[in-house]
């Protein structure tokens, strides 16, 4: 995590009326478009290639699958206990308001697009600012809530590309990132919410969507912020509120360093940031405005620092590591520089780590295994932890869900690969089929957090699942996250290869039945893991996928393509290119021999829709068995439950066909 305030997306939900039968029913007819023969027929937002009509069995059995929700915390109100949280009732995420542990979700917005973050101003309660985007495109807009009459009012253009920004000290002004000069470049605006009309650039920038604000000074003379060159690579910056003049904190050295957000210390003479300077990993630091030293305060965790969130009276940081995937809470006293002790929680992904204003509760949110995200807060005064919020589970007793088991596989070049598995119940006799799920980035991590509707492959269908986390994955040291950068890409796909030949050796997996799936990057890696690698699978789907990283980084958006070109190389160099056709998926589409089921959103700003449909009409000139599926009113993954669930019983279909035979 690159920033303080960092908003997820879920995939979960809830019914609307929970004691209606009737409404609820007649609700489930016209949004899945089950037909009257009990088939279900596809909305008129989707494009359909290929899929079979999805019989209603497939939709009865895996229904109470898909009716998971989750809640994120969001932020606390100024001057109550109470929380926003971002949780979906209907069809996608919207705002709720949370007043005491285990309340009611209040909804307070009601959008057919999900809002991505919310968050009150510092001093005042009677509204907060809230973050919408429109069809998947990413063209985020910044609105206002009031309170007191439930107006809402836009802050934005309604056409730029808006970043949330950072709240002002003892203030109502918040500083925002916008692409509205030239739809590109990321120049810096500051706004009194309360008066939109206040909005002005105080900052000219370029180099794409690198710059995000991160904090002000505590005299408000200053804004902290952050230029990303790579996920290796990024300097820190003071700007000036008034003039806009910016000053470098982080020098180039000889080597590249990343430093992962910023917060100023309360009397303004330092920062608070995490860096893997001089290291492998992202340490806690403390750095010195006037003198630019470091004082690196978590060096004895041989982990990243993944968040962490400075207390309001300056007195004590709470920080998360990331630790194999798992995340640990820590909580940090800077006079002593010791650490405090906090109450056990159970192993699983915690984000969002925030000090509510009275500075005697964090709020957090945290899944596991067998829980769906919550929100959570612990009373430091007490030493207990609140639960705030309980998601339902679809009716399904979760304690039965697998655990997952960290495994490891020696690769091609005698490194050591891991991933975590997760094994059907034993009721499952005999060798089990095998999904293999690609996380995207590339600079993702696959992390043992809730598995969600992924929990009917293993419960009902007997399917084992491995998440691998391949070389270029964030979270085991710089040097192993740049092992996959430029021409070295095709030695992810051979991280594959060896997990493939690896699950061949073991004695209940079955090396003859395995799927890959990925989404995005993991897309990529899906392709080309079934264009090199087919004679060591069964079938495929990839998920917003890049089938060619020429035609990828041609007509990804503008505003992020600079950033992309460090990671996997620049196009526009001729060794590069040819590199690029050379082991492009596209290119090789005939040596695809097994069932491709490709999904894909037609809004996606990041990959476009092209990458999908070019590979959609190569394999059909081979007469290599393809689905395909596209939302109308999606854009990098499926946000509406509706689509989702569509998705989900094709994949369940497609699973049954070409998989579980």
């Amino acid at each position: 995590m690159r920033s303080i305030l960092s908003f997820k997306k879920i995939k979960s939900i809830n019914e609307v009326f929970v004691n209606r039968r009737i409404t609820i029913a007649l609700l489930f007819v016209l949004v899945q478009n089950v037909s009257f023969s009990g088939d279900m027929t596809p909305a008129e937002n989707l494009i359909v290639d290929g899929i079979p009509t999805i019989p209603s069995v497939i939709v009865d059995g895996v229904g109470r699958y898909t009716e998971f929700r989750s809640a994120t915390f969001s932020g606390w109100h100024p001057t109550r206990v109470e929380m926003l949280v971002l949780t979906r009732f209907a069809d996608v995420l919207q705002v709720h308001r949370v007043t005491m542990p285990g309340g009611a979700r209040k909804q307070m917005t009601f959008f057919p697009e999900k809002i991505a973050g919310a968050s009150f101003p510092p001093t005042r309660g009677d509204y907060f600012v809230f973050q919408k985007d429109i069809g998947g495109g990413e063209w985020f807009q910044n609105y206002r809530y009031d309170l007191a009459t439930g107006n809402i009012t836009m802050l934005t253009d309604g056409k730029s590309r808006n970043t949330f920004g950072a709240w002002s000290h003892k203030s109502e002004l918040m500083a925002y990132g916008s692409t509205r000069r030239n739809g590109k470049d990321m120049d810096f605006y500051i706004i009194d919410p309360l008066h939109p009309e206040s909005n002005r650039m105080f900052a000219q920038l370029d180099k794409g969507e690198a710059w995000s604000v991160l904090d002000w000074s505590p005299d408000n003379t200053k804004i902290l912020a952050e230029e990303e060159v790579s996920a290796n690579e990024s300097y820190l910056w003071l700007f000036d509120v008034r003039s806009g003049e910016k000053t470098l904190l982080t020098p180039k050295g000889a080597d590249l360093v990343a430093y992962g957000g910023g917060q100023f210390s309360r009397d303004g003479k330092g920062i608070y940031t995490t860096t893997d300077r001089e290291n492998e990993f992202m340490r806690l630091t403390y750095i010195d405005l006037k003198s630019g030293a470091h004082n690196y305060l978590s060096s004895h965790i041989s982990w990243d620092v993944a968040g962490y969130n400075l207390s309001h009276d300056g007195k004590r940081i709470v920080f998360t590591t990331n630790e194999d995937g798992v995340s640990k809470l820590h909580l940090l006293n800077l006079t002593s520089k010791k650490e405090e002790r906090l109450p056990n929680l159970p192993l699983g992904i915690i984000g969002g780590a925030t000090w509510h204003r009275n500075d005697r509760f964090i709020g957090f949110s945290m899944s596991s295994a067998r829980s769906s995200q919550d929100a959570y807060a612990i009373d430091l005064k007490s030493g207990k932890v609140e639960r705030w919020t309980f998601s339902e589970t679809g009716g399904l007793n979760v304690e039965n869900f697998s655990e997952p088991q960290l495994t490891k596989w020696r690769s091609f070049d005698d490194r050591m690969i891991s991933g975590f598995l997760y094994k059907p119940q034993s009721s499952f006799t005999g060798k089990r089929p095998v999904l293999v799920s690609i996380h995207g980035g590339p600079e993702g991590q696959a992390r043992p957090g809730f598995l969600a509707r992924s929990n009917y492959y293993l419960n009902e269908l007997g399917i084992a699942i491995i998440y691998p986390n391949v070389r270029g994955s964030s979270g085991y040291g710089k040097t192993f996250l740049k092992l996959d950068n430029g021409f070295k890409r095709e030695d992810t796909y051979k991280d594959i290869a060896a997990l493939l030949d690896w699950i061949k050796t073991q004695p209940d997996l079955d090396g003859d039945r395995i799927m890959i799936v990925g989404g995005s990057y993991g897309g990529h890696m899906t392709f080309a893991v079934a264009a090199y690698y087919s004679d060591k699978i069964r079938c495929s789907s990839p998920v917003v996928g890049i089938s060619n990283l020429v035609t990828f980084l041609e007509r990804t958006e503008a505003y992020r393509r600079d950033l992309r070109r460090v990671e996997y190389g620049d196009e526009r160099d001729p060794k590069m290119r040819e590199f690029f056709e050379k082991i492009a998926p596209l290119n090789n589409a005939e040596k695809i021999r097994k069932p491709m089921f490709i999904v894909q959103g037609k809004n996606d700003p990041r990959v476009p829709a092209n990458e999908s449909e070019q590979m959609v009409a190569t394999l059909k000139k081979t007469n290599t068995p393809v689905w395909f599926l596209m939302a109308k009113d999606e854009g990098h993954g499926f946000a509406k439950k509706k689509n989702q669930d569509y998705q989900f019983y094709a994949t369940v279909m497609f699973m049954k066909e070409y998989l579980l035979k």
